[in-house]
Formats: structure tokens, C-alpha cells, sequence
């Protein structure tokens, strides 16, 4: 069995931000001449997460929407006594979970034909970081 680590770094340039990451894992899992196996990718920062989804601007808004429901902007969040002001962007990655576990087949990323990679920023504007890790024959 073989594997392949690269990293990937993001600064984003709003606080809040969705990147579609899906051309960069492809050219990973490509470029690791792993053939058969799995591809995680991991957001190694507690206010960022990495999720599937659709490429889809309403669909976009929609997530905004209901991670602002469930984890609103406050000012009253415990965590915020720490003189950080981010507490709902810990919550907001708790929702979306800080990474994905993808199969790699025939040396590509198996994903469905709607299947999207985003890294999701919700205290951005800070050099922040993604592990992929790639194993497999």
C-alpha cells in the first residue's frame, strides 16, 4: 500500500467563504499514481470544515441559511469571555465536520455525477490549512 500527503493553504478574503476545491483533489489523487483507494481531506483548523454537495448558487445560499439558524452570529457565546469573537464558528463547523473520506478508482476521485468538494471558511481572512491524504495501491 502506498500513500500521498499534500497540503493545501487558504487565506481567504471574507470571513465566511465557500471554495470549491474539486479540480485541485482530482490533480492530487492524479499526481499520487494511487490507482485504488481512499482520498480524505481534513480541515485542520477548528472554524473550517470540508463537505460534498452540489455546485449550485441557491443551494449555496441555502447552507449560509441554515448554519446561520443553527449557529447564529452572537455576541453572547461563552467562548467569546476568551476575547474571541468566533464562538458560532466552531458551531458552524461542528455542523459541517472538518473532513471527507472519497474513493479513488482507476486513479480518479469515484464521486456522483452532482458531487462537489468545498472547504468552508467561517473565521477567515488567517492563513488556515487542509491535509489530503491519499492511500491505496
Amino acid at each position: 500500500m502506498k500513500s500521498h500527503t499534500e497540503y493545501l493553504w487558504f487565506n481567504t478574503q471574507k470571513r465566511r467563504e465557500l471554495v470549491n476545491i474539486t479540480d485541485t483533489i482530482e490533480h492530487i489523487v492524479h499526481s499520487s499514481g494511487i490507482s485504488e483507494g481512499f482520498c480524505l481531506v481534513s480541515a485542520m483548523h477548528i472554524t473550517a470544515g470540508v463537505f460534498v454537495n452540489d455546485e449550485e448558487d441557491g443551494l449555496k445560499s441555502d447552507i449560509w441559511e441554515w448554519l446561520e439558524s443553527l449557529a447564529p452570529y452572537r455576541q453572547d457565546y461563552r467562548h467569546h469571555l476568551t476575547g474571541e469573537d468566533n464562538g458560532d464558528a466552531h458551531l458552524k463547523s461542528l455542523l459541517i465536520h472538518h473532513q471527507i473520506i472519497l474513493p479513488v478508482t482507476d486513479g480518479k476521485l469515484d464521486l456522483g455525477p452532482w458531487q462537489q468538494i468545498f472547504y468552508a471558511e467561517f473565521d477567515g481572512q488567517r492563513r488556515k490549512r487542509v491535509i489530503i491524504k491519499i492511500i491505496g495501491d
